[in-house]
């Protein structure tokens, strides 16, 4: 129902249209809207002239996300909707532990104890971003896949948010999306072995969506930004969710069949690290240089000033260094 009124916004849709067009009663027809009503949908409505949609919940809808997701082979096909959580990350752990099958996603509207990389705290206020973790179960991988699927699901997501908002979103070594120099979103993925291979994954995912400037803490007004920021419009937190699985999806399956080097050449033209001079934060110290390549590993390979080729498998970059 609620696609009929999207297809017409500000118009009256009448009770008998809609009655007509999904083959239910004019008592089911009111139910619907009373349950989207509950669901943050607001309508005006007028005698013989039906109902008009006013306004969409900030809220992501289960309804909506359940449609962003149809026909999803692989990822999204059981859904965990929360209004509040401390960690997406660890409500997905909770259920990896409990037996839950590859692809299962959780969504939180408000995240008060999110983590980035190297446990930093990742600020997630409520009903302004996508704050989600996938499970991934892959089937029989090396650990050493792990640092790949970093890398791959950073294309699936810098991929998604260009084509939702227009924006020229561009990918930092290893995962964080970056646009006119503003962290975007983050990446973690934390995954459990066993006997040398990856028992589960889970890939969380923090993109800052309709985030105003006032929303964005004072200390991190010069290093953060918005999809809202930068595109000057809001964005379907629902849509955009479908949008990055379908990505990842689609990359995860290319993987599968081809290995990581086209996922590389993905990430290559995506990056806003390569050609770059990059200092780069690792356990052993600081390593600066200019950011020349991947290796097929997806780690990242830089040329000293002293002429040496170095490979970098982790550390934090930072561009200009």
């Amino acid at each position: 129902m609620i696609d009929m009124l999207l297809e017409h916004p500000g118009q009256y849709i009448s009770g008998e249209e809609i009655s007509r067009r999904l083959a239910i009663s004019r008592t089911a027809v009111w139910k619907q809207i009373a349950k989207l009503r509950d669901e943050g949908y607001e309508f005006e409505s007028a005698p013989r002239r039906g109902y008009r949609l006013i306004r969409k919940p900030d809220k992501i809808a289960h309804s909506a996300l359940a449609r962003a997701l149809e026909g999803r082979a692989l990822f999204g096909r059981q859904i965990r909707l929360l209004e509040r959580t401390v960690s997406t990350q660890a409500e997905v752990r909770e259920l990896a532990e409990a037996g839950a099958p590859s692809g299962t996603l959780v969504v939180a509207e408000e995240q008060t104890g999110g983590r980035g990389r190297q446990g930093r705290a990742w600020y997630s206020p409520p009903g302004k971003g996508v704050w989600m973790s996938l499970l991934l179960r892959p089937d029989r991988q090396p650990l050493s896949f792990a640092p790949q699927l970093t890398l791959l699901i950073a294309v699936a997501v810098c991929r998604a948010v260009r084509r939702a908002a227009g924006v020229d979103a561009g990918i930092k070594w290893p995962n964080d999306l970056l646009v006119h120099g503003r962290k975007l979103c983050g990446i973690l993925v934390e995954s459990v072995g066993e006997d040398e291979l990856i028992r589960y994954a889970i890939a969380g995912i923090g993109i800052d969506v309709n985030l105003e400037a006032e929303d964005i803490p004072e200390e991190l007004q010069d290093v953060a930004t918005s999809l809202y920021i930068e595109s000057g419009r809001r964005i379907d937190r629902a849509e955009l969710i479908g949008m990055v699985l379908a990505e990842l999806e689609q990359l995860y399956e290319l993987y599968i069949q081809e290995g990581f080097a086209p996922i590389g050449h993905l990430w290559e033209a995506l990056s806003v690290t390569l050609g770059q001079r990059v200092t780069v934060k690792t356990p052993a110290g600081d390593v600066s240089g200019l950011a020349t390549a991947l290796d097929p590993s997806g780690a990242l390979v830089l040329a000293e000033d002293d002429g040496n080729m170095r490979t970098i498998f982790s550390g934090e970059v930072q561009i200009g260094g």
